[in-house]
């Protein structure tokens, strides 16, 4: 398929799991992508597994950025406008994960979980919406199952994921008239950089942690990339303000 031929797309979090994975289906499309992480390295894994698709006639670029750093944030819109010529799709993927006895969360991990999760999907939102409304464009947020169902001890990424969503649903609204369609995906039970990584804190109880587990066993980033390409296709052209749930039935 060749859903993006012609179209340029932003995607965060691009240097390992479901950012990278995104980035490559829509080169893959025939879409060219900015790329952007705080990852130097994981961008250059991106690029370079991007580019053994010869045939697409889509690319990625790389870009260090930081979603929670406003001044970043706007050198990433500016430079996919002067990389890319436009922004047709934004894919809010980035993002990061802490947990703790919520009790015990400390106020400067709670920060950053929000700054990251939250705050950086809103700046890159803001950014890229007049570049959006020229192209009459589309943004796909990344939220979570944590969205709407309780995920014990990670009580600041539900809550940084749960304002994603209400705001996927506002921005939804507000721009609908105006031809830009925001969706968001819930993932769950993914292989990805945040859920490799997860260091429960001591004393939990384990059968809370199989409750927000999978029956059918972890998932892949690209089946979510997959799904995120839908959404940001003509495909997904009768969708806005959707939550699309990735999590091999965990809440079904």
């Amino acid at each position: 398929m060749q859903r993006f031929e012609g179209k340029s797309a932003i995607v965060t979090g691009a240097a390992s799991g479901i950012g990278r994975a995104t980035a490559i289906r829509l080169a893959a499309e025939g879409c060219q992508v900015l790329a952007v992480d705080v990852d130097e390295v994981g961008l250059e894994g991106t690029v370079k597994l991007a580019a053994d698709d010869h045939a697409s006639g889509g690319r990625v670029v790389a870009h260090r950025g930081d979603v929670g750093d406003e001044a970043s944030v706007r050198d990433v819109v500016a430079t996919a406008i002067s990389e890319l010529g436009k922004i047709d799709v934004l894919a809010n993927i980035a993002g990061i994960m802490r947990t703790a006895h919520s009790h015990e969360c400390p106020t400067d991990v709670w920060d950053l979980v929000i700054r990251v999760n939250l705050t950086g999907t809103f700046l890159m939102c803001r950014e890229a919406l007049p570049h959006l409304l020229e192209t009459r464009g589309n943004i796909v947020n990344a939220a979570s199952t944590s969205s709407t169902f309780g995920h014990p001890w990670m009580a600041a990424y539900a809550a940084s994921k749960g304002g994603v969503l209400a705001l996927t649903q506002t921005l939804a609204v507000e721009y609908s008239k105006q031809g830009v369609r925001v969706n968001a995906i819930a993932p769950g039970s993914v292989e990805s950089g945040i859920t490799n990584g997860i260091d429960f804190p001591e004393g939990i109880d384990g059968k809370l942690v199989y409750r927000i587990m999978s029956p059918t066993g972890m998932g892949k980033p690209e089946s979510v990339a997959g799904v995120v390409a839908m959404l940001a296709s003509e495909d997904g052209a009768h969708m806005t303000g959707s939550l699309v749930r990735i999590d091999g039935g965990t809440h079904a």
